[in-house]
């Protein structure tokens, strides 16, 4: 049973176009300002299984907590943000497209009442960005009603589509997330239970998925067998009933929960009244996580492989200087992602580092569209130059990546604008020349700025007096784990999981013409 699904695009919701008569340049939309030359994350997932709430505790507990939980995950998705909670069989939602603090206020979560939550933000890979594909995906089953949110992609979208079509399942959104709810509820609709139809489901879909998933009777949560998206659990106030299912750790450490472990490849947790159950539904896990969640996507303060994100990114700035130093006065970073390595760039170089950016926070979303003439300067809106730290200086400016370069140009334009006599650039990952498959949003392989051209074609366009990228053996090695347990498919073109020629042929357009510069 569903109750107070509030998912409908009202007419006062402010996410919804509207034109100005008279001016179209005028027109309203829900606009990012964001940097289009990074990778887009697909999303964040949250969870909560806290069925022992006192009675000096409201009703709406889980759902608050999921709210902060989204919260401090709302890097990983600012295109729509959803909670469900259960409270027995009946299901109560909300999700609009916004942020979440925009999304939910008191009210709402007064109406999310229950003791399981689920919590999803998104950013579109697969399926466009609309209001009938924000999560979580709630699809009925004989058992009741099941919640879902999704972490990836999968990539055998049409023929699991052409399954479940003939299985006359009712798709309603343009999402693999949905086609995974409905895998899972046609096998418990056939007679399964929910781990048995869970796992059997899980079989039929090829990809990148961590999962949090909702039902009557428990939380899932579920990793891939390659595990390339993140998946953590907490435990909440110590208390052995009361368990958090977060993308990363800075999920649990917001509402106070204590990081047990990740869920691993190839796992499935189970929590419900007995306590938290582990199954390992695939016979081959193969550790494959996504090298770009530390390098980029991670909050800083997330701990994956065992420390901090911040001090990965540390050290890889200090291979960077031991690999390709600069002859300059200054190291300054690109706020945010950019200054841990240009940190560590500073600290082995021995270069004094100083903030030459200063980065404008309050910047996050407009409901104006500039025109391109704003764009072309747009880059002010979030990022201005100290002239008076600048001026008569030569700078190494140390950034994470350079996907499409167009920001990175600007940004070299207004640093020179600022008095920089020379802008140096150093690169904290190898050059991105692949496409992801897995659940970045990243662009078909023509766009990507290393795959057309060399170095030096690159240092030319951007208008730098040196560019250079840390080695692809210097970027694992700086994870101190085994390399082979990371997927870095985006700097190599070696895909874990075997895409299909149809979603290759999308993407993959320089391969045939031996275009891809290395």
């Amino acid at each position: 049973m569903i109750a107070n699904h509030s998912s409908h695009a009202e007419a006062s919701d402010p996410c919804v176009t509207r034109q100005e008569p008279g001016n179209e340049s005028a027109t309203i939309v829900a606009h990012f300002v964001s940097n289009k030359d990074k990778p887009q994350e697909a999303c964040g997932v949250f969870g909560i299984y806290a069925p022992c709430v006192t009675r000096q505790e409201p009703g709406n507990e889980v759902a608050k907590l999921a709210y902060f939980g989204l919260y401090a995950l709302q890097h990983r998705g600012q295109e729509s943000a959803g909670i469900a909670t259960f409270s027995g069989e009946t299901v109560h939602i909300h999700k609009h497209m916004g942020l979440v603090s925009q999304v939910f206020n008191e009210t709402i979560l007064s109406q999310l009442t229950g003791s399981i939550a689920v919590g999803h933000v998104r950013y579109s890979t697969t399926g466009s960005s609309h209001l009938a594909n924000a999560q979580p995906v709630v699809v009925e089953t004989r058992l009741g009603s099941l919640t879902l949110a999704h972490n990836g992609n999968i990539v055998n979208t049409i023929e699991l589509r052409q399954k479940l079509e003939q299985r006359n399942c009712n798709l309603l959104a343009t999402t693999d997330s949905e086609m995974i709810a409905h895998a899972i509820a046609s096998e418990v609709n056939s007679g399964k239970e929910w781990l048995e139809g869970a796992i059997s489901a899980f079989g039929s879909c090829q990809g990148a998925f961590s999962l949090v998933i909702g039902t009557p009777a428990g939380l899932m949560g579920v990793r891939d067998p390659n595990g390339i998206r993140p998946l953590v659990i907490g435990i909440l106030e110590n208390h052995p009933q009361r368990y958090v299912l977060a993308s990363e750790t800075c999920g649990l450490e917001i509402i106070g929960a204590e990081y047990l472990r990740d869920v691993e490849p190839g796992e499935l947790v189970w929590i419900a009244e007995a306590g938290l159950a582990s199954f390992h539904w695939t016979p081959k896990p193969d550790k494959k996580l996504c090298i770009f969640e530390m390098i980029y996507f991670g909050r800083p303060d997330s701990f994956m492989e065992g420390e901090s994100l911040y001090s990965y990114r540390m050290r890889l700035g200090r291979y960077l200087a031991q690999e390709v130093p600069a002859d300059v006065d200054m190291v300054i970073g690109v706020p945010d992602s950019g200054i841990p390595a240009a940190i560590g760039f500073s600290q082995e170089s021995g270069i004094n580092y100083a903030e030459g950016l200063i980065k404008n926070r309050y910047v996050g979303r407009t409901f104006i569209q500039p025109t391109q003439k704003m764009r072309e300067t747009g880059i002010r809106m979030k990022l201005n130059p100290l002239k008076d730290v600048l001026a008569g200086k030569r700078i190494a400016i140390v950034d994470d990546s350079i996907v499409r370069g167009n920001t990175s140009r600007l940004l070299v334009k207004a640093l020179r604008e600022a008095g920089a006599t020379e802008v140096h650039m150093r690169v904290s990952s190898p050059p991105v020349t692949h496409p992801c498959f897995y659940g970045i949003d990243t662009d078909s392989q023509d766009q990507l700025i290393a795959a057309t051209k060399s170095t030096e074609e690159i240092e030319g366009q951007l208008g730098l007096d040196s560019l250079a990228y840390l080695s692809w053996e210097g970027m694992l090695k700086a994870t101190g784990e085994d390399p082979n347990s990371f997927c870095s498919a985006c700097f190599t073109g070696d895909y874990p999981i075997p895409v299909p020629e149809p979603l290759k042929r999308s993407k993959l357009m320089l391969e045939k013409l031996g275009r891809v510069i290395n």
